[in-house]
């Protein structure tokens, strides 16, 4: 019965974007054009921060300012995905030297919290709110680190449009007040979070102003007085009595210890065009994985509804996020065998275990030899581009909101297994494994796409589909955003869980119900789902007429805006 529901409710959808609105130029499902612009571009997933970048690319700012503006204009107006409590990656085109850079800017676990005090206090898994899952945040040295090597406005132009929205208060947005509404019931016993965001005793409505004075105050300080004023000062010392009160370790000594990595980024080629990420402890090379197993296998033929090719990137995904659970982590403390992993031999050994007319229920792990997020991106009129993924982790965050600071403190530490064994196994002063990954295409030595998909899980699954929309399927920017998604979950995670039937797959609206018949014949548990499907921003040069393409998320409230 369940899976006839499952099977009406696919049909009902499919049937729905048959006869949906045609368009006039591109593919059925996109939903508008691409936005093109010659000075400068901006997609983020708020109307309001693409347009507080575009103000600092047109007072002089480089793409990297921009990017920090409109990361503090989101960690305000949408704090269900972001702020100042949470992490921050970037990869970043530098037009002058010719060459990407990275950035890996997520905190560390507290030192004074081990692994034998969970297991002592009967915790099998870290909980996923609460005191003890906090580590240190590390977005505002992240901001300050890319400001010192490529920023040209001073902080305080850059943070000003946020701590002016902070004072006098935006109208929240449907989607965000969606998701306020459901953390109000998770979070608001934490001490504080209700006062921060809940001033009139509940969630701020769609279309309600809403301020948060306490972070224009925090935002005012980082702008006057620096990064240290957020990792050694009265801020620091704030957060950590709040922390202890409430039963957890992270102290003063933790944040004023924090330092960000410049780190270079990994590739692979598919199919001509170079894509980057970063190593780990991010799950950024789970796409160039999957990639390289897909690369052999004639994608383009198949054509993006057709079962062979869902069937064959679920079970590329099953295989790379194996390694995935086993491998990926802090690579100050185990040895990830990154090129091992990304190599084509490897990708041949790996492919070789996919029966293309069967699902897997499980796969194990290869044997290399050893050796809910924000995403946006901001380009300038000097070739610079931004690709910035920033987050609190589940949503909101611990829910670790300390007095007077106007933001919640992440989740992070929830990467971690307690399991024995693992890379990703806690340690003290250890980077937890992370979900938040940018993505970056270059063709020819040249920047060709900054880009990025939010969601979890959802976010190698989703690059990789960006990559092959794009690729292999010629769509164009905001089609290749557009375009139905494939979801698949269960497979092992880096906590310890493992696959051990095969998992789930959703698939979006608009896949005919002839593949998913076929798919069910395989061996796919097929379900429906509204909403994990991950949120998309991109910027895409054209060398040619010398112009930026702007495509932004057409399921949240995204905005690609360019002049």
């Amino acid at each position: 019965m369940k899976q006839l529901f499952i099977i009406s409710a696919l049909i009902c959808m499919t049937v729905f974007q048959a006869f949906g609105q045609d368009r006039i130029t591109g593919h059925q499902f996109a939903t508008r054009s691409e936005v093109i612009a010659q000075n400068g571009m901006a997609a983020t997933s708020h109307p309001l921060a693409t347009q507080i970048a575009l103000d600092i690319l047109k007072k002089g700012g480089s793409a990297v300012d921009a990017a920090i503006a409109a990361n503090a204009a989101l960690g305000l107006m949408e704090p269900t995905g972001c702020g100042i409590g949470g992490d921050l990656f970037a990869i970043i085109w530098d037009a002058e030297s010719g060459r990407l850079h990275g950035l890996n800017a997520s905190g560390r676990s507290p030192k004074t919290l081990t692994r034998e005090y969970f297991i002592e206090n009967g915790y099998q898994y870290i909980p996923q709110r609460g005191a003890l899952t906090v580590s240190v945040p590390g977005t505002v040295d992240g901001w300050f680190e890319m400001h010192e090597k490529f920023g040209r406005l001073p902080m305080t132009d850059i943070l000003q449009p946020s701590i002016d929205y902070a004072r006098q208060g935006f109208p929240v947005t449907e989607l965000i007040a969606y998701y306020l509404e459901r953390s109000a019931p998770v979070l608001g016993r934490f001490p504080n979070f209700a006062e921060t965001y809940m001033p009139a005793g509940q969630m701020p409505q769609k279309g309600e102003i809403f301020k948060n004075p306490y972070l224009a105050n925090t935002y005012e300080t980082i702008a006057r007085e620096g990064r240290d004023a957020f990792y050694r000062g009265d801020i620091a010392r704030t957060i950590e009595t709040y922390i202890r009160d409430n039963g957890g370790f992270l102290s003063f000594e933790d944040m004023a210890a924090h330092t960000s990595t410049w780190v270079d980024p990994v590739s692979t080629n598919y199919r001509g065009y170079d894509v980057w990420q970063l190593p780990p402890n991010g799950q950024g090379i789970a796409v160039l994985q999957i990639l390289n197993i897909l690369e052999t296998y004639d994608i383009a033929s198949m054509g993006l509804y057709s079962a062979e090719y869902i069937h064959l990137f679920v079970e590329a995904k099953k295989l790379a996020f194996e390694d995935r659970a086993h491998y990926y982590a802090d690579m100050d403390f185990s040895p990830v065998p990154v090129n091992r992993l990304i190599s084509k031999e490897y990708a041949e050994e790996r492919r070789q275990l996919i029966d293309p007319q069967r699902a897997a229920r499980r796969y194990d792990p290869g044997i290399p030899e050893q050796p809910n997020t924000i995403y946006l991106t901001v380009a300038d009129k000097d070739g610079n581009m931004v690709s910035l993924i920033q987050s609190n982790y589940r949503g909101m965050g611990s829910g670790m909101t300390p007095p007077g600071l106007g933001f919640v403190i992440q989740n992070r530490g929830e990467g971690f297994t307690l399991s024995p064994g693992y890379f990703n196994t806690y340690e003290p002063g250890k980077r937890p494994f992370h979900t938040i990954i940018p993505g970056f295409i270059t063709k020819d030595g040249q920047p060709h796409i900054s880009f990025g998909v939010m969601g979890g899980a959802m976010q190698p699954q989703g690059h990789a589909q960006i990559v092959i929309n794009l690729i292999d399927f010629g769509m164009n920017l905001q089609e290749a955003g557009d375009a139905p998604r494939i979801h698949h979950t269960g497979s092992s995670e880096p906590t310890g869980q493992r696959m051990t039937n095969g998992g789930t797959l959703n698939l979006e609206s608009g896949f005919p119900y002839e593949t998913i018949r076929t798919l069910m014949g395989k061996g796919h548990t097929i379900q429906w789902a509204n909403g994990p499907f991950g949120g998309y921003q991109a910027i895409m040069w054209d060398p040619v007429n010398k112009v930026y393409y702007g495509a932004s998320e057409s399921r949240k409230d995204g905005q690609a805006a360019g002049y």
